[in-house]
């Protein structure tokens, strides 16, 4: 009876307790696999971010270079035009004085060689044309030389037509240069806003994306730290409740156990079956002496 009591409570308890690890290793397990996925996301996450976000501060590096570059390539263009406008403003100015010069000594002169009482009261009015021409006093007996001065006043007229040639090819070339110059400085102001916004939003955004690795890389030690408590459980519960293969020595002790155990069942069986067998003969003693005492 003991030994039986004692089997059923042990198919009791074995019941009890594989339906307490049936139990605990569904529950471990899901929440195990809940915990990895959680953890797979957002190392995913991470990584993506992290790409993203090297890629884009290797952007802002090649802008800034990029604006390095224009800075320099303006400033140079800057100074080039102040050096060229500087050239033509003294081009200029030299021209304009030689082409008044040679336009003041042609009036003189067609006024001298046509007769004209003016020549002679402009020579003597104006010092920097006497200076220019550099002319002897006049004789008393002085004639005009027509041939010669016809020589001089074509000599005049080429130089003038030279001087005038080269101020208007030296103004249009400033005005041409002048236009590029401006042309190309609003190119640069337009790529120069274009990279700089650029440049920002790609820091604001590279910024953002490194705050958001920071959170996620927050969330995901938590759920790591969470995931080994679990993994620590899920082991302790494996040990408790998954069968471990015996060694030679705990096979042997097993069966050691279990013929012990049913020798001395056998021997309480055989014990009360004498009792019972016993009993049976004296009962039926009893009964024969009860009817021969009738007879």
């Amino acid at each position: 009876t003991d030994m039986i009591f004692k089997l059923e409570k042990e198919m009791i308890e074995e019941a009890s307790e594989k339906s307490y690890c049936d139990e605990q290793m569904s529950k471990t397990e899901t929440k195990k696999a809940d915990l990895e996925d959680d953890v797979a996301k957002m190392t995913s996450k991470i990584d993506q971010a992290a790409s993203k976000s090297a890629e884009l501060k290797a952007q802002v590096q090649e802008l800034q270079a990029e604006l390095a570059a224009l800075a320099k390539e303006s400033a140079s263009m800057d100074n080039i035009r102040q050096e060229t406008h500087a050239d033509y403003e003294q081009a200029k100015a030299d021209l304009e004085l030689g082409l008044s010069g040679v336009r003041k000594a042609l009036q003189v002169l067609r006024d001298y060689y046509g007769g004209g009482a003016a020549a002679a009261a402009m020579i003597q009015d104006d010092g920097m044309l006497s200076s220019l021409m550099q002319q002897p006093a006049v004789p008393e007996h002085h004639s005009k030389a027509s041939g010669a001065g016809g020589s001089i006043l074509g000599i005049l007229e080429v130089v003038e037509s030279d001087f005038a040639k080269n101020l208007a090819t030296e103004e249009t070339e400033e005005e041409d240069a002048q236009a590029d110059y401006e042309k190309i400085t609003q190119e640069n102001k337009i790529v120069k806003t274009t990279k700089e916004q650029d440049e920002k939003y790609k820091t604001q955004e590279s910024k953002s994306l490194d705050q958001t690795i920071a959170e996620i890389s927050s969330d995901r030690e938590t759920t790591n730290t969470e995931l080994a408590a679990v993994n620590d459980y899920y082991s302790k519960i494996k040990d408790r409740c998954i069968a471990k293969p015996e060694t030679y020595e705990d096979r042997t002790a097993r069966r050691d156990a279990e013929i012990k155990g049913l020798k001395e069942a056998l021997a309480v069986l055989e014990d009360e079956t004498a009792f019972v067998q016993r009993k049976s003969r004296v009962g039926r003693r009893s009964f024969r002496g009860v009817a021969l005492s009738a007879q």
